[in-house]
């Protein structure tokens, strides 16, 4: 650059802020979560006008103000742009190949560009969109964008989850939960998903969500906070794609990818802990400590991935498609653990098909109207084969089969934009979506699944342990099904430096037949064994269950059974003014309120959240006035709904009983026989008999969602023209949670305490209540004459604190954008996640009942809960970068550096290793000692993934082929371990701390693309 065009440069760069503000204003330079658009800013001659054209059809002519700014707000995200200054109706200069980024603006200045008479000079104007820093001094949000070309340069797993974790503060969920992250420390399901604008998040437990095919994404957007009015229903973070659209251009292309067996590690073997146990302590079967508990000798897998995608006009100018389609199948082997049912090898399939298609349609300069049809499919199956764990070997086809799943989900979305005047533009997007969710096994037949066979009395089975044909404990009905469907309509208004912008966010969700019902006849059997030592021990004194006595052998029949239907509406409004008060400062403040609501299968509300009003203020401080150094600030609210399944095991009726016998005998089948009972039957400690529940008595009268309050402080500068650093502190606390008690014998106590009869009202096993709120709980009376209410406090519960969930963190970053040679960047962040309510979900355990959770059951759970919570990572170390060696040689890398997981114990209460709910080993105590949750920490996790593409030059850089390589260094540590300390009072359960997710072994991926 010469110095003439460095004084131009600098210049522009004083002004960037007037300019950034001004896209802003435009209603999409500020950050927006669902956001689908981009913004085109900068200066030009007052009095000129300036056309805005689009390789996507889309034209737009707006005049320079009289201030020399311009802007064109709300243009459609895919192809390029040519900016054009007219004068006269000539065209005085221009810029072309102006690439967007989703919700910011793109600066394209014309300094001098005056008249036509003096065209001629103006090539010597060499500022465009990508000369200016990457600091968007509009932002009060923290966010970063995932562009295509960086997906396909950059060694990624291919789906939604592995792009948000690079970004800072995102960290990988338990596995218990599938493919899931965590943002900021908050739960798994605090997330949401959206495609295009619409909202793609599990329906039934907010658990992940559908994404894109990999080759169909343009951009994917992840928040980690301080979002806009216009959008909430999420405390944790945002993963937000938008899918490529078609162009004036023919592209297509196709893509193979390969995942060989050969070159994939094996997992290492697993063995049974073999501790030291203090005294008067015992393991559940004293044989299988040391010994092989997970065999993966001759584990296997392979993937194997076909794309291709197809895009254009139909009418030049007018109408446009993009198709893109994807099958992944994955095939393998797989041992089960030693303890299982059936002991077998699982020959698995997975197969993962997905289509994306999408038309634009301009109907004219002023209308657009954008429809998107996405599939997705994710079934798994596969057949049981034997193995031998005496001698290690495998065996031929068993006749049985694992469980055959599948989510087949379909949505249609519907986007209408309407450029009404330069300063007044409506959107509408309306949605659909269909999820079909099976769950059955194929070869289960009529027998009851035999769980804990290896704890059979060996004197009866002479140490051969008997199962039948029954290979799995769960189903669904058939016919289980989510449906939803949403619309939001939004007006932007530019009023002098004011911008506001008001609306609607509505979604409803339904769901049908979700739940399980138990294989079999119904019920299983779970044999069991006390300790040495323990055999006089009654094994849940609670509920009136003795001890087995003689060698301490006993069976538990169980039934657990929770197929229902519930549906639930989210309605929401927001009002946001963007204020320019400055040149250098901006200020946003908005206000939103959201309203939940949610049915039974009967139809009946169980909550009712009523108005719920989430301010949020943010703003933006260009220091110096040339978008070198932007010091910015967040504070918001921010409420979260209860999805549909807190309706199972709540709202509608469930059974979840075990009753327990001594047996003098076993089938060829396992069923025990020559049964005598050591209770009163089958119990239950929630209560769940099977009975209806009252919708109105389940939930509190006055129960809060969950929310939580952010507050947001940072800045970012250039380091010379090439570097961008950067800081920002994050603190976020839990202000209401929500989870079920089941301690409700403290509502008769508190029924007696006011001179009420409990006798007279109906109290359920379990309410839904805010943990540490006094709450009114409404309760039917026995003779029907009415209800009676009660308010329970804190203190009535037992409890000696209320939810509490705290999280900050400091995030430190240095970027290099790529410059057409490289790109690098690193993230460093310390942060704590601590307090005693982890979210919805419970991870150290696996418990996905959302909302339900075993913690604020009763007061004894919660004692000693305060600790890590279980998404902390204490030290993140993020780094990914490319380098382009030359036209035909591309390498690039990933580095992902965490602290351990939190590690959690749960045992029997106290030294006494007593049960004062008849919960069994589920407080936090191991040994007889209190243990606090991140008391330890899983082992660090590493990383490392290198990749290099060629790219030869005889096919025009179209063709190319690559390899990937994924944990280069094969580090397999544990990413959670088991946390049930115990199976019975002090008799130690074998399978204590032992590994249940694993980082994935070394693999590679060979790809071949061709692109035109």
């Amino acid at each position: 650059m010469n110095s003439r065009n460095i004084r131009k440069a600098q210049f522009l760069r004083r002004s960037a802020l007037a300019f950034a503000l001004a896209a802003s204003l435009g209603g999409t330079g500020t950050v927006l979560a669902q956001a689908t658009t981009g913004t085109i800013f900068g200066q030009a001659a007052p009095g000129s006008t300036i056309q805005v054209a689009g390789s996507n059809g889309v034209t737009r002519e707006v005049p320079v103000g009289q201030d020399g700014r311009y802007r064109v707000g709300n243009l459609p995200v895919g192809g390029s742009y040519t900016v054009n200054v007219m004068q006269n109706g000539q065209v005085t200069d221009s810029r072309k190949n102006v690439p967007l980024t989703v919700g910011a603006g793109s600066e394209v200045s014309f300094v001098g560009a005056a008249t036509a008479a003096n065209a001629q000079s103006l090539e010597s104007v060499t500022v465009s969109a990508n000369a200016l820093p990457p600091i968007d001094v509009s932002a009060v949000d923290s966010r970063t964008v995932v562009t295509s070309e960086q997906l396909a340069r950059l060694p990624l797993g291919r789906n939604a989850e592995a792009i948000a974790l690079l970004a800072p503060g995102v960290v990988t969920g338990n596995g218990a939960f599938g493919r899931t992250v965590s943002f900021g420390g908050a739960g798994v399901t605090e997330n949401a998903y959206y495609i295009n604008g619409y909202n793609t998040s599990d329906p039934l437990r907010n658990l992940g969500g559908v994404s894109l095919p990999y080759g169909a994404i343009d951009q994917q957007e992840i928040y980690t906070g301080g979002y806009s009015a216009m959008y909430g229903r999420s405390d944790g973070g945002v993963i937000s794609q938008v899918g490529k659209r078609g162009t004036n251009d023919w592209h297509f292309g196709a893509q193979v990818l390969w995942e060989p067996k050969f070159a994939r590690a094996t997992p290492g073997n697993r063995y049974f802990p073999n501790a030291t146990l203090p005294e008067n302590y015992g393991y559940t079967d004293t044989t299988l400590p040391g010994t092989l508990y997970r065999a993966h000798e001759g584990d296997t897998q392979w993937t194997r991935t076909v794309s291709a995608y197809v895009g254009g006009p139909l009418i030049k100018d007018k109408l446009y498609m993009f198709v893109a389609a994807e099958t992944e199948k994955t095939e393998g082997t797989g041992t089960d653990n030693a303890l299982s049912s059936i002991v077998a090898t699982t020959h698995y399939t997975y197969n993962l098909p997905k289509y994306y298609a999408k038309l634009d349609w301009n109907i004219n300069d002023s209308n657009i109207l954008e429809l998107t049809g996405v599939r997705s499919v994710d079934e798994q199956e596969g057949s049981l084969y034997g193995y031998d764990y005496e001698t290690r070997t495998h065996g031929d086809f068993l006749g049985s089969y694992a469980d055959t799943t599948k989510l087949a989900s379909k949505y249609g979305i519907a986007k209408y934009t309407s450029y009404i005047t330069d300063d007044l533009t409506f959107t509408a997007t309306y949605g659909k979506s269909h999820t079909d969710d099976i769950l059955r096994n194929p070869g289960n037949g009529g027998d009851a699944y035999i769980s804990g066979r290896t704890n059979q009395d060996p004197l009866i089975t002479g140490g051969d342990p008997r199962v039948g044909n029954t290979v799995t404990t769960q189903q669904q009905a058939p016919d289980a099904n989510n449906k939803t469907h949403g619309l939001r309509a939004d007006l932007e208004w530019q009023v002098g430096d004011h911008h506001l912008t008001g609306g609607i966010d509505n979604m409803y969700y339904s769901a049908h037949n979700e739940g399980v019902t138990t294989t079999g006849p119904g019920y299983l059997w779970i044999y069991g064994k006390a300790g040495v030592g323990s055999e006089d021990v009654p094994l849940v004194p609670g509920l009136g269950v003795g001890a087995p006595g003689g060698r301490g052998y006993y069976v538990q029949k169980y039934i657990f059974q929770t197929t229902t239907s519930m549906s639930v509406t989210q309605k929401a409004y927001y009002l946001e003014d963007k204020y320019q008060i400055t040149d250098k400062f901006l200020l946003t403040v908005g206000v939103r309120n959201d309203r939940f609501k949610n049915f039974n299968n009967f139809g009946a509300s169980y909550v009712n959240s009523g108005n719920q009003w989430a301010p949020r203020v943010g703003s933006s401080w260009d220091v110096f006035g040339d978008s070198s150094f932007k010091i910015y600030g967040n504070l918001g609210r921010y409420y979260l709904a209860l999805p549909n399944s807190v309706a199972i095991r709540g709202a509608s009726s469930s059974t979840y009983t075990r009753e327990y016998f001594d047996y003098t005998g076993i089938t060829a089948n396992g069923t025990p026989t020559g049964l005598t009972p050591l209770g009163p039957g089958p119990v239950s400690a929630n209560g769940e008999y099977g009975q209806a529940n009252d919708a109105k008595a389940i939930t509190a009268r006055d129960l809060d969602s969950q929310y939580q309050d952010e507050a947001i402080l940072g800045f970012d500068k250039t380091l010379g023209p090439e570097w961008v650093t950067g800081a920002k502190f994050t603190l976020r606390r839990l202000q209401a949670a929500i989870d079920d008690v089941c301690d409700t014998g403290r509502i008769a106590d508190k029924l007696t305490a006011e001179g009420i009869d409990p006798d007279g009202v109906t109290i359920p096993g379990c309410v839904i209540f805010n943990p540490g709120k006094t709450n009114t709980f409404s309760l039917a009376n026995v003779d029907g004459s009415g209800r009676t209410e009660v308010k329970m406090s804190r203190d009535d519960w037992g409890f000696y604190q209320g939810a509490k969930r705290k999280y900050y963190a400091l995030d430190l970053y240095l970027d290099h954008p790529f410059d057409g040679k490289w790109a690098g960047r690193i993230d460093y962040t310390f942060s704590k996640s601590y307090g005693n309510t982890e979210g919805q979900v419970k991870s150290d355990i696996g418990q996905n009942d959302v909302s339900k959770t075993q913690d604020w059951d009763a007061a004894a759970l919660m004692v000693h809960s305060n600790g890590l919570l279980a998404n902390d990572r204490k030290h993140q170390l993020k780094a990914y970068g490319s380098y382009q060696l030359t036209p035909e040689w591309m390498f690039s890398g990933s580095l992902r550096l965490t602290s351990g997981a939190p590690k959690s114990c749960l045992g029997y209460f106290g030294p006494g290793e007593d049960d004062p709910i008849s919960y069994g080993s589920s407080y936090h105590t191991c040994n007889g000692v209190f243990y606090a949750p991140g008391d330890q920490r899983q082992p660090w996790v590493k990383q490392l993934d290198l990749a290099v593409e060629y790219r030869p030059s005889f096919a025009d850089h179209k063709l190319a082929f690559g390899l990937q390589v994924f944990n280069v260094t094969n580090e397999q540590k544990p990413l959670s371990t088991d946390a049930t300390y115990e199976d019975s009072p002090f008799t130690v359960s074998n399978t204590y701390g032992t590994g249940s997710y694993f980082q994935t072994p070394r693999y590679a991926r060979l790809t071949a693309t061709y692109d035109f």
